[in-house]
């Protein structure tokens, strides 16, 4: 399966939404320098969110686009909820991960729920472990 990175998004919190950069440095083990998941104690280092799963909200009324779900990697032509846990995903020349999870539940409505009406990566997001670091940038292919 290929695809490539429409947007990467990184944030200083958690649970808001995410502000584009057209390039970012993934470091293994953590997450994207300067996002606050980025983390080596959990499994949710970098979360993906396929940008048809935007344009669905989009077509509902919603005005919103890459980063407002909170999503680090925004992709396009790879259908993330066929993948399965432990698949491998390459970004670019350098990039490694590993889908650690598919989905997540929300207890609380986060400000996202708020701002943009609803939140759909609960529902169609993908969290992913960093396997090898490197540079990524808006526009590099993705091979699962």
């Amino acid at each position: 399966m290929k695809g490539r990175v429409v947007s990467i998004n990184i944030s200083d919190r958690k649970g808001v939404r995410k502000t584009p950069v057209s390039e970012a440095v993934v470091e293994r083990d953590s997450g994207i320098q300067g996002d606050a998941h980025a983390s080596s104690e959990w499994h949710r280092q970098i979360s993906l969110l396929a940008v048809e799963s935007i344009m669905k909200m989009r077509e509902l009324g919603l005005d919103v686009g890459p980063g407002d779900f909170a999503e680090n990697i925004t992709t396009e032509g790879i259908d993330l909820l066929s993948l399965s846990i432990g698949a491998r995903i390459k970004i670019g020349e350098q990039v490694e991960l590993e889908v650690s999870q598919i989905g997540k539940t929300c207890h609380d409505r986060c400000s996202i729920y708020y701002e943009a009406g609803d939140c759909i990566m609960p529902k169609e997001g993908i969290f992913v472990k960093v396997l090898k670091g490197g540079r990524i940038r808006v526009g590099d292919p993705i091979i699962v």
